[in-house]
This record gives structure tokens, C-alpha cells and sequence, in this order.
């Protein structure tokens, strides 16, 4: 189905780029999207890419999502962390309007740790 990583520590200000793999639909047809959880809250919309991108105001400006459809694979690049970034982080497959809402996503990746130290 999907299959994330990519994740692991990072300083503040630091980089790091997400990958997720599919492996069973055709991936054009599906919005891909990521989501994240912290520690003690619940998962929230991060990113998605299908007709064009959409960002959570909180890292609109430092994260870039984009896929390759010859890979079947969809990125998330994310520059200028912070300590708030940090939490697991799952891609998400779906075909539905909402796009902000899990309930819009069938396939969901296992999650990859993303932890920024300050």
C-alpha cells in the first residue's frame, strides 16, 4: 500500500525530506497527502497534491510536496524546522473532495518519527 520514511532527528533551521511509496493503485488518480501527529494531540492535515498543492498555514512556506508518478512516490520536503514540527508523520491516499479531512483517506503509510531538537 504505502510505505513512508524519510523521518529522524534534526536540528533547528535544519532539512529533512519525506518519501512515501505506493504500490497498489494508479497513483495520478488519488490526492497524496500527508498528515501529522504530536505527542498527546490528534493527527492534522500537513500537505496534499493533486490538482495542484495545499498547505496547513503552519508550514506554508517551508514545506513543499510534490510526487513522481513514473516512482509512484510522493515527497515532502521540509526546510526551516522547528521544535513544534515534531511528531510522526503519515502519507495519506484518498478520492474524496475534503482534503483536509482523514475521513477523505483510504490508504494511510505506517508514519516515519520526525524529531527537531531547539
Amino acid at each position: 500500500q504505502l510505505q513512508a520514511y524519510g523521518g529522524g532527528l534534526v536540528q533547528a533551521g535544519g532539512s529533512l525530506r519525506l518519501s512515501c511509496v505506493t504500490s497498489i493503485f494508479t497513483f495520478s488518480t488519488y490526492t497524496m497527502a500527508w498528515f501529522r501527529q504530536a505527542p498527546g494531540k490528534g493527527r492534522e492535515f500537513v500537505a496534499a497534491i493533486r490538482d495542484g498543492t495545499f498547505y496547513a498555514d503552519s508550514v506554508k512556506g517551508r514545506f513543499t510536496i510534490a510526487r513522481d508518478i513514473v516512482k509512484n512516490t510522493v515527497y515532502l520536503q521540509m526546510n526551516r524546522l522547528k521544535p513544534e514540527d515534531t511528531a510522526v508523520y503519515y502519507c495519506a491516499a484518498g478520492q474524496e473532495d475534503n482534503i483536509v479531512a482523514m475521513r477523505s483517506y483510504t490508504y494511510w503509510g505506517q508514519g516515519t518519527q520526525v524529531t527537531v531538537s531547539s
